[in-house]
């Protein structure tokens, strides 16, 4: 019957019958008892569709929870539409911003006010209350001249800013009864689904807390992250200086042929913060340990080695080491959950061979260091003798850097912690925040294409893991550094496409990872192209994943 659905079920394995045009939302409440958390949206053939949506035709479908990224995602973007309109009826006079990612959460201003307590319990208050009411939020598919305009109307300028240079001819407007903005991605059916969130004053604004893949059903602990804050604020503020502050700022600089002025100002600058850290650690006087961590393409290996070479201008003799070579053999391997090696834990090193190496040779005792085979999965030793001096420093890079495990037996004047990431604090819009996750996955998917022989699909089928190996095993010791380095450059995003793209378009809907490639090729569908390679130095961050480093991986 030409009125009837099969609807293969992926969680149950079921060949269910509905009735055509059946809304996906009325279907995901039948199956909600299937699923670890909340529901937040649909898998249709392997592309997202919002839980507002009604099935056309036969497939297979899948429905998204918070224990997916993209689920969190679709919450996020929930919440910070409720406190959009939240803020516009209590704060009339007052414009919101969301500014970027800070721990379980997601940190916002007010331009050119500081809210008290009091203010945001009311924030919270109102946005509440509009929870309680279930108000639906409505897409609304506007020609793009006609949604320009609308934006134009109610002096939406960096929407129009955003926007004006996307090919796409059709933009999606969500209403909130009278209230309407622009939200890149997918949203959930109305408010109620965002009942789980707090408010919370830090700096001089607030953060938006909400769940994450760690804790799907409960509202994590919010800890205030200062260190990282002031990265993102330092960033931020730079980026206000020189005008450069979303992805229109962005694509205005490109089409005004500024593009090679602002490659060179955002290599200055990384050159200008790695020197300053060089020199912090000259200052201290005793350090003879200089660990550097960071999550997956964060590009802490390009990173340690710049600042090797600015150690060296100020007369250390630097040591490189990875803590991959300390990796015990294969057959001690710690094992995870699924019964697999379990490479990314801390249990997977040999720590007591890494103290005692590291303790000899502050005592200037010559050691010959580990080389890991990862073809055999045995340790060997080919000759590598470091011969310490008293300006002997090591530079260690690894993922576990931060742990306090591994400095437990060393003394802390000795050590110095350096936290590495991509801390991407430019916007899509005032009101569209630009994941640091998204950043970092291009940024992968690309090296692992150059350098490893990996297709997008083999990087976004790995992908769930590596950020769960992070959330386990770096994000909880960020805050230990002693300094934070940003390896974000504002550019990038426009030269990332070039090598991007044709890979993305390569996943086709076979696959599940269809509908991230799908995801990523709209995002980077809002930025314009830089062509102008010649000008990004050989020693820059982006080398690491384009290729043409000068320095050897």
């Amino acid at each position: 019957m030409d009125d009837v659905l099969k609807i293969k079920l992926t969680r149950t394995n079921q060949i269910v019958e509905y009735p055509k045009k059946i809304l996906i939302e009325a279907i995901a409440k039948e199956h909600q008892k299937f699923y670890p958390s909340r529901i937040v949206a649909s898998i249709f053939n392997n592309d997202i569709r919002e839980l507002s949506k009604t099935l056309e035709r036969d497939g297979e479908l899948d429905f998204i929870d918070l224990t997916s990224e993209d689920g969190v995602r679709i919450y996020q973007r929930g919440l910070m539409f409720i406190a959009y309109v939240a803020s516009k009826e209590i704060f009339p006079n007052k414009k919101m911003r969301v500014r970027y990612s800070l721990g379980k959460g997601v940190y916002c201003e007010f331009e050119g006010w500081e809210p008290s307590e009091s203010d945001l319990a009311s924030l919270k208050e109102k946005m509440l209350e509009l929870v309680k009411m279930d108000v639906p939020f409505l897409k609304e598919e506007l020609y793009k001249f006609d949604a320009l305009e609308l934006f134009a109307k109610h002096n939406m300028k960096d929407k129009i800013e955003l926007l004006k240079y996307r090919t796409k001819s059709t933009i999606n407007v969500y209403w909130f009864g009278s209230n309407f903005n622009y939200y890149y991605g997918h949203m959930v059916p109305s408010t109620s689904y965002i009942d789980l969130f707090d408010v919370v004053k830090i700096d001089h604004g607030f953060v938006l807390v909400h769940p994450d893949i760690t804790s799907p059903n409960e509202l994590p602990t919010y800890i205030p992250q200062v260190k990282m804050a002031k990265a993102y604020g330092d960033r931020a503020r730079w980026g206000k200086i020189v005008g450069m502050e979303t992805a229109g700022d962005l694509n205005r600089i490109v089409s005004e042929g500024r593009s090679r002025e602002l490659i060179m100002m955002c290599e200055l600058l990384h050159e200008k913060e790695i020197s300053k850290i060089a020199d912090d650690i000259t200052s201290k006087g005793t350090v003879k340990l200089v660990l550097c961590a960071g999550p997956s393409s964060s590009g802490k290996t390009t990173f340690s080695k710049r600042l090797s070479l600015q150690l060296k201008v100020n007369g250390f003799e630097p040591y490189p080491i990875s803590l991959d070579d300390y990796f015990v053999e294969r057959d001690r391997t710690p094992l995870g959950p699924d019964g697999k090696p379990d490479f990314e834990s801390i249990e997977a090193l040999d720590l007591e061979l890494f103290s005692r190496n590291m303790n000899d040779i502050f005592n200037g005792k010559s050691v010959e260091l580990p080389k890991f085979n990862f073809k055999t999965g045995k340790r060997e030793y080919k000759g590598d003798i470091i011969k310490p001096s008293d300006k002997t420093i090591l530079v260690v890079e690894g993922i576990h850097g931060l742990n306090p495990l591994m400095t437990k037996n060393f003394d802390p004047a000795l050590v110095y912690k350096i936290y590495v990431s991509a801390l991407t604090q430019t916007s899509l819009d005032e009101d569209n925040r630009i994941p640091t996750t998204d950043v970092r996955i291009i940024r992968r998917m690309i090296r692992d294409y150059n350098f490893r022989g990996h297709s997008a699909l083999m990087t976004l089928q790995m992908w769930p893991s590596v950020r769960m190996g992070e959330e386990k095993n770096i994000f909880p010791y960020q805050e230990a550094a002693d300094v934070m380095f940003n390896s974000a450059l504002p550019y990038e995003l426009a030269v990332l496409k070039n090598f991007a793209m044709p890979l993305l378009l390569q996943v086709d809907n076979s696959t599940p990872e269809y509908s991230q490639a799908r995801r990523l090729i709209r995002f980077l569908d809002y930025f314009l192209s830089i062509i102008d390679f010649d000008v990004i130095p050989s020693t820059s961050i982006i080398r690491e994943f384009i290729g043409s480093s000068y320095f050897h991986y």
